[in-house]
């Protein structure tokens, strides 16, 4: 029976691991990046091919392309490997061209703003 040193542990969680696989990367910005991992470093940037930004409002979402794209590896908040097996998005999902994706977008931070807005309004109602 063999121990696993220290070494061996780095190893089995090594970015080597995902080479060559196609990833969803998390950026600390909330953008989702979807690729093949080409490369990587001792500090975790990373380089994507064939690389996209999934931008998801509501039930819609489009894939931007980026093509080859290199990530620093400190805005890096998780990574994950797409199982192409399944399904990547449930099927309610509905895709849309980059223009209506903007739309949406933009819609959504007008609700947003004034959401915020209304409740800075509403807060000397607060009665507690």
């Amino acid at each position: 029976m063999s121990w696993a040193g220290p070494e061996d542990i780095y190893l089995s969680t090594s970015l080597a691991n995902y080479l060559d696989k196609k990833l969803l990367v998390l950026l600390r910005d909330g953008r989702k990046l979807l690729g093949t991992l080409r490369s990587f470093d001792q500090f975790a940037n990373a380089v994507l091919e064939g690389a996209c930004e999934r931008v998801i409002v509501g039930d819609l979402y489009c894939d931007i392309p980026l093509g080859l794209y290199i990530i620093r590896g400190e805005n890096v908040v998780l990574i994950g490997e797409l199982d192409l097996e399944k399904e990547e998005l449930p099927p309610h999902m509905t895709r849309v061209s980059v223009a209506e994706i903007k739309r949406a977008q933009k819609a959504e931070e007008v609700a947003s703003d004034l959401k915020g807005t209304m409740k800075k309004r509403m807060d000397f109602l607060d009665m507690d």
